[in-house]
C-alpha cells in the first residue's frame, strides 16, 4: 500500500505541474483533414430556422467507414484481446479470462445504450453530460453527429456504436491486470462502477465538443468552446483514445491490482503462458481491429483516416521490433511473447497520435514504445511491486503516456504533423510545441488523478459488498472449473 500511495502522489503531480494559462489555449482541431480529438458532439442536428442552411445529410461513405471500423472495433475485444489475454494466463484460467472478457463487454455494451452514450455525449458540464438520451430518446435514422469537418455529418446511430464498442474494450482492458483469482461477481459489479464515473466522465473531457459549425466566428467560437469537455477546453490532444482508453484503464487495473493482491505463488511457482499461440492470434486480430479504432476515429474516409491508418501500421511494426530487438540483446533470445507484446505497445503508443503526427514520427513513436515498454514490463513492474498479471500498465498505461506526451512534439508541422486547425480561421494555426506538451501533461495526469480515485473508491466498495478474492483453494484449482464449472480444455 505505501508503494500504491508513493505512485498516486508521484503521478498525480503532473496536474499540479502543469500552469493555468494552458486552461487559455484557443480550442481548436483539423478540418478538412478530420484529424482531431477522436470524437466530435453526437447531439442530432437542431431544427433549422427556415433562412438556413439545408439539413445535413451524412455521407454513404462516410457511414460505412464508421459502421465496419465500429466492427473491427468489436472484433478487437472479442476475440482479439479475450485470446490475447487468454493466452497468458495458465490454461486452469483460460476460460475464465475468456468469460470475463466476453461478459464484460455485454454489460458495457448494455450501459452504453442505457445511459453511457447519453452522459458522455451530450451537452452538460464540463465533466458529464445529462441523461436526455437515455435508452437513445429521440434518436431516429435521420439523426446526425458531427465530423471534424464543417457541413460534413454521419449518422448518430453509427456514432452511437463506433463509441460503444471504445467503452466496452476499455472496460475488458482492465481484467488482465488481475487475472486468475478476482471473483466473477465482482468484476462486474466493479465494471458498472468503473464505466459510470471513470470512464464516462473521461470520454466527456477529451472528447464532447459542439462540432465545427458551432465555430462561425470568434464569439461564436467562444461560446461554443465553454461548452465543451474540460480537457477538451485545455487543448488536450487524443484522437483515438491514449487517455481516455489506455491510460484510464491502465491505472484502474494497477489499483485493483495492489488491492487484490499478489496470485498464489506468485515469484515461487511458473506462471509462464499456457498458449503463446493464442496470445499471437490475439495480438494479430487486435492490430487488424486497430485499423478501426484508430483510422475509425477520423469519422470520414477521407485522407485523415488513411493517415491514421499507415501510422497506426507502421508504429506497431516498428514496436514490434525494437522490443524483440532489444529483448534478443539483453537476453540471447527473440521471443513470441516479446514481439507480439511490442506490437500491442506500438498500437497503444500511436492510438493517441495517429491522425495528428507524420509518417517519421509515428516510426520514432513505435520504436520507443517498444523500448519504454520493454521497461515497463520488468523494471518499473518490480519497482510497483504489484502483480499486474498480464501488464495492463506496463504497457497499456506506460504506452498510452507515451503516446500522449509525444503528441505534442510530432503534431508539429516542422516534425511533419498536421499541426493544430483553427475552426474560426478556417486555417492551422501556428503551433506552439511547449504549450501543447503542458496540455498534454493536463490529459495524462487528469486521467491519472480521476481514474485513481474512482478506481479506489470502487473497489473498496465492491469489496465491502461482495468481496473482491476468491478463496485461496478455488485460486489454486482455477477459476474455470471453481467459478464456472467448465473447462477451456479436456485432454
Amino acid at each position: 500500500m505505501k508503494n500504491l500511495l508513493a505512485l498516486l502522489a508521484l503521478l498525480g503531480a503532473v496536474t499540479l505541474a502543469a500552469p493555468s494559462w494552458a486552461e487559455d489555449k484557443a480550442v481548436a482541431a483539423p478540418a478538412a483533414t478530420g484529424t482531431a480529438p477522436a470524437a466530435a458532439s453526437a447531439a442530432a442536428a437542431p431544427a433549422a430556422p427556415a433562412n438556413a442552411a439545408p439539413v445535413l445529410v451524412p455521407n454513404k461513405g462516410d457511414n460505412a467507414w464508421l459502421m465496419v471500423s465500429a466492427a473491427l472495433v468489436i472484433l478487437m475485444s472479442i476475440p482479439g484481446l479475450a485470446l490475447f489475454y487468454g493466452g497468458l494466463v495458465r490454461s486452469k484460467n483460460m476460460l475464465s479470462v475468456l468469460m470475463q472478457v466476453f461478459v464484460t463487454f455485454s454489460l458495457i455494451s448494455v450501459l452504453w445504450v442505457v445511459y453511457g452514450y447519453s452522459v458522455a455525449f451530450t451537452e452538460g458540464g464540463n465533466f458529464f453530460g445529462t441523461l436526455d438520451k437515455r435508452f437513445l430518446n429521440g434518436m431516429t435514422v435521420d439523426s446526425v453527429a458531427a465530423t471534424f469537418s464543417k457541413g460534413v455529418a454521419i449518422s448518430e446511430l453509427a456514432y452511437v456504436i463506433f463509441q460503444g464498442a471504445f467503452a466496452a474494450i476499455t472496460c475488458g482492458l482492465i481484467v488482465g491486470a488481475f487475472a486468475e483469482r478476482a471473483k466473477f461477481s465482482a468484476i462486474l459489479a466493479f465494471m458498472v462502477l468503473w464505466f459510470t464515473f471513470s470512464y464516462l466522465p473521461m470520454a466527456h473531457m477529451v472528447w464532447y465538443w459542439a462540432g465545427p459549425d458551432a465555430y462561425i466566428d470568434a464569439a461564436a467560437g467562444e461560446v461554443a468552446g465553454k461548452t465543451a469537455g474540460f480537457l477538451f477546453q485545455k487543448g488536450a490532444l487524443d484522437f483515438a483514445g491514449g487517455t481516455v482508453v489506455h491510460i484510464n484503464a491502465a491505472v484502474a487495473g494497477l489499483i485493483g491490482a495492489f488491492m487484490i493482491g499478489k496470485r498464489v505463488g506468485y515469484g515461487k511457482e511458473s506462471m509462464a503462458p499456457h498458449s503463446l499461440t493464442f496470445t499471437m492470434i490475439g495480438a494479430s486480430l487486435l492490430w487488424f481491429g486497430w485499423f478501426g479504432f484508430n483510422a475509425g476515429s477520423a469519422l470520414e474516409a477521407n485522407g485523415a483516416a488513411a493517415l491514421a491508418m499507415v501510422n497506426t501500421w507502421v508504429a506497431t511494426a516498428c514496436a514490434a521490433m525494437s522490443w524483440m530487438l532489444a529483448e534478443w540483446m539483453i537476453k540471447g533470445k527473440p521471443s513470441m511473447l516479446g514481439a507480439a507484446s511490442g506490437a500491442v505497445a506500438g498500437l497503444v503508443a500511436i492510438t493517441p497520435a495517429a491522425g495528428f503526427v507524420g509518417v517519421k514520427g509515428a516510426i520514432i513513436i513505435g520504436l520507443l514504445a517498444g523500448i519504454i515498454c520493454l521497461w515497463g514490463v520488468n523494471g518499473l513492474k518490480h519497482l510497483l511491486g504489484a502483480d499486474d498479471s498480464l501488464d495492463v500498465f506496463g504497457v497499456h498505461g506506460v504506452g498510452g503516456m507515451l503516446g500522449a506526451i509525444l503528441t505534442g512534439i510530432f503534431c508539429s508541422p516542422s516534425w511533419g504533423g498536421t499541426g493544430v486547425y483553427d475552426y474560426v480561421a478556417n486555417k492551422v494555426g501556428d503551433y506552439d510545441m511547449a504549450a501543447q506538451v503542458i496540455s498534454q501533461l493536463w490529459g495524462v495526469g487528469t486521467t491519472i488523478v480521476w481514474s485513481a480515485v474512482v478506481s479506489l473508491v470502487a473497489y473498496k466498495i465492491v469489496d465491502m459488498v461482495i468481496g473482491l478474492r476468491v478463496p485461496e483453494e478455488e485460486e489454486r484449482e482455477g477459476l474455470d472449473i471453481t467459478s464456472h464449472g467448465e473447462t477451456a480444455y479436456h485432454h
